[in-house]
C-alpha cells in the first residue's frame, strides 16, 4: 500500500439475520471454527486501522462481548438502508480525516490485500471520491450492476431499479467501497430514499458524485473474496469452498492429505513439511503439527501442539492443552487433555490422559486412567521418564511415578512411586485347585433333576 494516510473501517453488522433462524448474531456464525466477523477484523486489523466502527443493531450485546473493545460501536434504529447505516458511523469518525473503508460482517472473506488496493486506488492521481469493489458471479442473480467505462463508475444500480439492459451487465457490487472521510458524510447526507425498497442505499453516493462532475473508480476481485452469507445454506457453502482452499494450500506446502475432502481444518491450523494425515482427521482451533507427523484416520484434535515425527491415532482425541514432544505416540482410542508427553512417550491404546506431565520413553498402558477430578477440582499426575504403567491401571491424582518405576498391570495407585520401584495394588488371589469342576458337576446334576 503507497498511500500513508489514516485508514478507518467501517463495519456493517447491525442487521437481523432472520434466514438464519438462529439465536446467534448473523456473523457470529463460524466458519472453519472461527466467527465470520474475527476473520473480517483480521484482515482490517493487518492495515493497522486508525479507528474501527461496527455498526450494530440486533443482538448488539453479543457483538459488544465478541468485539471485547476492539472497536466501536454504533447503533442502527431503526435500520433505514445501507447508506443510513454508514451514516450512524459519522458520530464515532468526528475529527478523522482520513480514508475510509466501508465493509459487511457478512462478507468475511476480503484479503488484506484487496483492501490495500482499494485505498490505493483512492488515492491514485486522478482523485476518485469513491472506489468501489466490484466482481463477476458466474450468475449475477439479484446482485446490484455497475456500469463502467474503462475503470471509471458510470452508474451505480441496484437490481431491483435496472433495466433489462444494465441487468445483463455482469460486473457486480460487492457493497464494498473507499471514500475519503471528507467526501463520504457530505456525499451521504445528499442520498435520498426515492426507490422501489424506500431505502437509503450506499451506492448513490456514487451516482451523486457523477451528478457533480467528480468520477469514481472500481477495483475488481474475485467473488469468493466478497461472498456474502445470509443462510445456513450459504454458510455451509462457503465453509465448504475455504475448506477445499485450505487443502490445496496444505498439498502445496508438502503435506500429504490422502482423502483430501475428509479433512477439515481451523482458520489456524499450522502443518509442518512431510505431514501425512490419513481420512477423517478434523482439527479445531489452535494446532500447530511439525514435520514428519503421522495422523492417523478419525482422529480429532485441538489446542494441541505435535511435535517432529510423533504419530497419532486412528481413533485419538487431542483436547486443548496437550503437548506431545518429538516421536511421542498417541495411539487408538486415546483421550488427551492438559497433557504433556516427553520424547519417544507412548500411549498406544484406549487411555486417558489428563493433567499429567509424562517423561521421555516412558510407556502407558492400555486401559490407564490418570483420575484427576474429584467432583470439585483438578489434579496433577507427573509420570517419570522411562517409567512403565501397566494395563488398566488408575492413577488417583495428585500422585508422582518416579524414573524407571514399573505400576504393575490392575494397580490403582493413590500414593506416590519412588525411582526404579515396583508397584503392585491387587488384591489376593485366591486358589481353590478343583473348585470349579465340583461347581460344574453340581449344577448338571440340579439341572437335570428339573427335567425329570
Amino acid at each position: 500500500m503507497t498511500s500513508n494516510r489514516p485508514i478507518a473501517a467501517i463495519v456493517l453488522a447491525a442487521g437481523k439475520g432472520t434466514r438464519m433462524k438462529s439465536d446467534l448474531h448473523k456473523v457470529l456464525h463460524p466458519i472453519a471454527s472461527r466467527p465470520m466477523l474475527m476473520h473480517l477484523m483480521a484482515s482490517v486489523d493487518a492495515l493497522a486501522p486508525a479507528k474501527k466502527v461496527v455498526i450494530v443493531g440486533d443482538k448488539a450485546d453479543q457483538l459488544e462481548a465478541a468485539l471485547a473493545g476492539s472497536a466501536d460501536l454504533a447503533v442502527q434504529d431503526p435500520q433505514l438502508g445501507t447508506g443510513h447505516a454508514v451514516q450512524q458511523a459519522e458520530g464515532a469518525l468526528a475529527g478523522f480525516d482520513g480514508d475510509v473503508l466501508i465493509l459487511y460482517g457478512d462478507v468475511p472473506f476480503v484479503p488484506t490485500a484487496t483492501m490495500a488496493s482499494m485505498i490505493d486506488r483512492l488515492n491514485a492521481s486522478d482523485a476518485p471520491a469513491v472506489v468501489v469493489l466490484a466482481f463477476e458471479p458466474a450468475d449475477a442473480q439479484q446482485y446490484g450492476r455497475v456500469i463502467t467505462d474503462g475503470d471509471r463508475v458510470t452508474k451505480m444500480v441496484e437490481h431491483k431499479d435496472a433495466t433489462e439492459a444494465e441487468r445483463a451487465v455482469r460486473l457486480c457490487n460487492s457493497g464494498l467501497m473507499a471514500a475519503k472521510s471528507k467526501d463520504l458524510f457530505a456525499l451521504l447526507a445528499r442520498v435520498t430514499a426515492d426507490n422501489a425498497a424506500k431505502e437509503f442505499y450506499l451506492v448513490d453516493i456514487v451516482n451523486i458524485a457523477n451528478a457533480d462532475g467528480r468520477h469514481s473508480a472500481v477495483v475488481i476481485t474475485d467473488p469468493f473474496d466478497v461472498a456474502g452469507i445470509n443462510s445456513r445454506a450459504e454458510l455451509a457453502a462457503m465453509e465448504g469452498e475455504w475448506q477445499v482452499r485450505r487443502r490445496a494450500r496444505a498439498m502445496a506446502d508438502g503435506a500429504s492429505l490422502i482423502a483430501p475432502d475428509t479433512v477439515w481444518f481451523a482458520w489456524d491450523t499450522e502443518l509442518g513439511r512431510d505431514v501425512l494425515i490419513e481420512p477423517n482427521v478434523f482439527f479445531g482451533p489452535g494446532v500447530t503439527v511439525a514435520d514428519g507427523v503421522r495422523i492417523r484416520a478419525n482422529s480429532h484434535i485441538e489446542g494441541a501442539s505435535i511435535g517432529a515425527g510423533c504419530e497419532i491415532g486412528p481413533f485419538a482425541r487431542l483436547r486443548p492443552g496437550t503437548v506431545l514432544e518429538e516421536k511421542a505416540k498417541i495411539g487408538n482410542f486415546v483421550e488427551t487433555k492438559k497433557a504433556h508427553l516427553g520424547k519417544g512417550a507412548k500411549a498406544n491404546h484406549l487411555t486417558y490422559l489428563g493433567d499429567a506431565t509424562i517423561g521421555a520413553g516412558a510407556n502407558i498402558g492400555a486401559g490407564t486412567i490418570t483420575c484427576n477430578y474429584d467432583g470439585y477440582f483438578k489434579y496433577q499426575t507427573v509420570i517419570g521418564a522411562n517409567a512403565f504403567i501397566g494395563s488398566n491401571s488408575a492413577l488417583v491424582a495428585p500422585v508422582k511415578i518416579g524414573r524407571d518405576a514399573i505400576v504393575a498391570a490392575g494397580s490403582a495407585v493413590t500414593r506416590d512411586v519412588a525411582d526404579g520401584e515396583l508397584r503392585l495394588v491387587r488384591g489376593e488371589q485366591l486358589v481353590k485347585p478343583g473348585w470349579a469342576d465340583r461347581f460344574h458337576d453340581a449344577m448338571r446334576k440340579k439341572k437335570a433333576a428339573e427335567k425329570k
